[in-house]
């Protein structure tokens, strides 16, 4: 296994950064091309969200791969490599599982135990797939963290360490008051109607808002969210709620009438600059909570020094975060972690060793073919029991012969340093190299063709 992960975050880099180094939805797919067509690469997918951006690959060489995929992330991202190479961080083999499957458990998450980052995982095993930029290795490895995720999720109460960066902002934002004392009847403004956007308004919902307004770029969406969120059944039927779509450009006239604004945008620039959020507040006597979870961010940080704004961003998320207790079932996902990082070795490993099984086997079934056709030549007046009976005798005693050496031979290679065990199959045996290469070819074609019609 040759996995290497080069990468930023809020744990390595600071906001500023992070800003500047946001990969846009569209980048993505060109990112993941660009590093496959380079020699290192075979395989790649990136993991893109508000507080990281990560490059998983499969090279062939290490120092040329952190040297590419580095690159490449300075290339997409718009951020300089000289800005970007101090905040860096590289992970190889079992310490990039190792740090993938702590992703996904919500461990090196700003607010640990958080859920959402499963469903930012499974869309960039998606992405990637769509690319066709993910062979097995990257598809064996996205998909077994979203298991790990869950399993952490089902089996601890890693859930209590920490909550979705929406509930966590709310309650910044609410200070010594739960959220739903301090939120309803509050008349709310959620700027996006994206992933984020829609969990920050469903949070609201139910938190008692008495009014919503959601702006979008396009109208339409934010239609659907409101139609989700106050139909029959929904979470605003209860209260009554009263919700609307809204263009963008409606925005600055429910500024003024908004007690919670929460805006999770994809836009490159700010949404909202200091001087409307200013001139918003001089219309009126009560306060303005704002709450921005984008990257790069939507509110003018400016608003931190306006009297009667309370803005919460990603940047004071992050140090409100650090102070937060741990709970004790973190040790416990972190044995998971673990666990599951030795059975994703042990597997590979042992995945790795299948295609010389399998070309041993074919030919030990061709040599057997041949002796028969041999035994046919010189012994024609054999009735087709007798010709059955032989050759069934004969093809007992090879798989006989191959059983045990095969069955421990995957053992061993399971084991941490069975790699070679392969290629000593391979010089006993006097295997052709290309055989077991069109063998691992051909897995690779099921695989990407097992994976497309699960997509579909």
């Amino acid at each position: 296994m040759s996995l290497l992960v080069v990468g930023l975050s809020h744990r390595s880099a600071p906001v500023s950064v992070l800003e500047r180094a946001a990969l846009a939805p569209e980048a993505r797919g060109k990112l993941l091309q660009d590093a496959v067509s380079t020699e290192p690469a075979t395989e790649c997918a990136v993991l893109s969200t508000c507080n990281r951006i990560e490059l998983y690959a499969d090279v062939d060489k290490f120092h040329a791969g952190v040297a590419e995929l580095s690159t490449l992330l300075a290339r997409h991202s718009g951020a300089g490599l000289e800005e970007l190479t101090p905040y860096l961080y590289v992970h190889y083999e079992d310490r990039a599982v190792h740090h993938l499957f702590s992703v996904a458990c919500g461990l090196d998450s700003m607010v640990v135990g958080e859920g959402q980052i499963l469903g930012q995982i499974k869309d960039a095993l998606a992405v990637a797939q769509e690319q066709h930029t993910a062979g097995r290795l990257l598809n064996d490895l996205f998909q077994q963290a979203l298991r790990v995720g869950k399993r952490a999720h089902s089996e601890t109460g890693i859930d209590k360490a920490g909550q979705s960066l929406v509930t966590f902002g709310l309650e910044q934002l609410a200070g010594d008051t739960d959220v739903e004392t301090w939120a309803k009847g509050k008349r709310a403004l959620v700027i996006g109607a994206g992933s984020m956007s829609s969990l920050a308004a469903t949070t609201l919902v139910r938190a008692g808002i008495g009014d919503l307004a959601v702006a979008n770029r396009t109208v339409e969406r934010a239609e659907r969210l409101t139609q989700i969120l106050t139909e029959p059944g929904g979470p605003g039927a209860a209260n009554r709620l009263t919700a609307r779509a809204v263009a963008m450009t409606a925005v600055e006239e429910e500024l003024s009438r908004a007690d919670i604004v929460v805006s999770c945008t994809g836009a490159t620039g700010l949404v909202l600059a200091g001087l409307v959020v200013a001139a918003a507040l001089a219309e009126r006597e009560a306060p303005l909570a704002l709450l921005d979870l984008a990257m790069p961010r939507d509110i003018d940080a400016a608003i931190h020094r306006i009297d009667g704004a309370h803005l919460v961003d990603i940047e004071s998320l992050a140090d409100a975060s650090a102070d937060a207790p741990m709970a004790a079932d973190v040790d416990q996902v972190r044995g998971i972690v673990s666990d599951e990082v030795s059975a994703f070795g042990a597997a590979q490993r042992a995945a790795h060793i299948t295609p010389t099984v399998v070309a041993l086997r074919t030919m030990a079934a061709d040599v057997v073919t041949g002796e028969i056709a041999r035994l046919d030549g010189r012994l024609p007046d054999l009735d087709d029991k007798q010709r059955a009976e032989i050759s069934q005798t004969v093809r007992r005693v090879v798989d006989k012969l191959l059983h045990a050496p095969t069955v421990r031979v995957k053992q061993l290679a399971s084991e941490p340093g069975g790699a070679g065990y392969a290629d000593a199959l391979r010089e006993l045996f006097d295997l052709d190299p290309q055989t077991v290469a069109a063998v691992s070819r051909a897995d690779t074609r099921a695989d990407r063709h097992d994976a497309a019609r699960e997509r579909a």
